[in-house]
């Protein structure tokens, strides 16, 4: 489920899996300029904040949990929570 959906950015290489709420602002981007796998990966049952940015080409776990405005750049555990910048 896309939550108010205005200004998602959903990188081209982007896997999503099912149950997932992602609210606005959100950002599934890239770091590098190769055509290989560059965006992240997202579990199933993952709620995704307002306005955070998941960088590169890591996975985010089932039923994990990022708060809003955080910055990821680090794979994150299932069922873990991450808040903040750098997340953690």
């Amino acid at each position: 489920m896309i939550d108010h959906g205005m200004g998602i950015v959903i990188g081209e290489t982007s896997e999503i899996g099912d149950d997932c709420i992602i609210f606005h602002g959100v950002t599934l981007g890239g770091v590098k300029f190769v055509p290989d796998k560059r965006h992240p990966t997202v579990g199933k049952g993952v709620l995704i904040g307002a306005g955070a940015k998941v960088l590169g080409p890591i996975k985010l776990g089932d039923h994990c949990r990022i708060g809003a405005n955080s910055v990821v750049i680090h794979e994150v555990m299932p069922g873990e929570k991450v808040v903040g910048v750098q997340a953690r």
